[in-house]
């Protein structure tokens, strides 16, 4: 039995979508990859919410069964309204996955993490043979690092070690990601809290240096995984 309310009938998304229109064609083209009984990694963030929804209405429209290992609550809540059966990395492996990506440079490095999922993002991204990025003309950059800082996450434990070690990096700027509509910093899913990093140079050996220090959960740097990008 489904339930029957406002808010289990309701995409879990708020605000506007930027460049709505050439992510639905970024979506449109990851959903005719689909076939039947696959299973999915599906990334968080507004492309990954509209390529949800056009994979979505090819599982109403054929009758196909599709699951999917979502990385953020947002992007579980989204699988159950668009009809993607949900499962986990312990029960089974992705066939593929999809993602966003908030930068990526020529060399199709990636920073990700705005949404605050890179953790659980990363995860599937490493146990997927591929994942398709979606992203937009407006995602690209020179260097990475040029639009955005890199996330890290860190144990709340350990902010201030992290803080004092990455002082021997290239560092430009370090800050707490402070909450939009809560009191005090973002916390993520697993209760950890994010640095927000600026660098002056990131090289191809900076996200293994980073995961080094004691109590970084994860970056936001996302370096020689097996990624397609699918820009429109």
């Amino acid at each position: 039995m489904k339930w029957r309310n406002q808010l289990s009938g309701s995409p879990v998304w708020a605000g506007a979508i930027s460049n709505r229109e050439a992510k639905e064609q970024a979506a449109v083209k990851v959903s005719r990859l689909v076939e039947d009984q696959q299973v999915i990694g599906v990334g968080s963030g507004s492309t990954a919410y509209i390529a949800l929804e056009k994979i979505g209405e090819r599982i109403k429209d054929e009758g196909l069964d599709v699951y999917a290992v979502p990385t953020s609550k947002e992007a579980e809540m989204n699988c159950a309204l668009f009809g993607l059966k949900r499962t986990t990395l312990t029960a089974a492996k992705p066939d593929w996955g999809f993602d966003g990506a908030d930068e990526v440079d020529n060399a199709g490095r990636l920073i990700k993490g705005r949404g605050g999922a890179l953790f659980a993002e990363k995860l599937v991204m490493a146990s997927s043979p591929k994942t398709y990025i979606l992203v937009d003309e407006s995602k690209y950059v020179h260097k990475l690092g040029e639009k955005y800082a890199v996330p890290v996450e860190v144990d709340p434990r350990a902010v201030h070690l992290v803080e004092t070690k990455l002082q021997d990096f290239p560092c430009e700027d370090i800050q707490l990601r402070m909450a939009a509509a809560k009191d005090g910093p973002v916390l993520t899913e697993a209760g950890n809290l994010l640095l927000e990093v600026r660098f002056s140079d990131i090289h191809d050996g900076l996200e293994k240096e980073l995961s080094a220090i004691p109590g970084v959960i994860e970056t936001g740097l996302f370096i020689g995984y097996p990624v397609e990008i699918l820009t429109v």
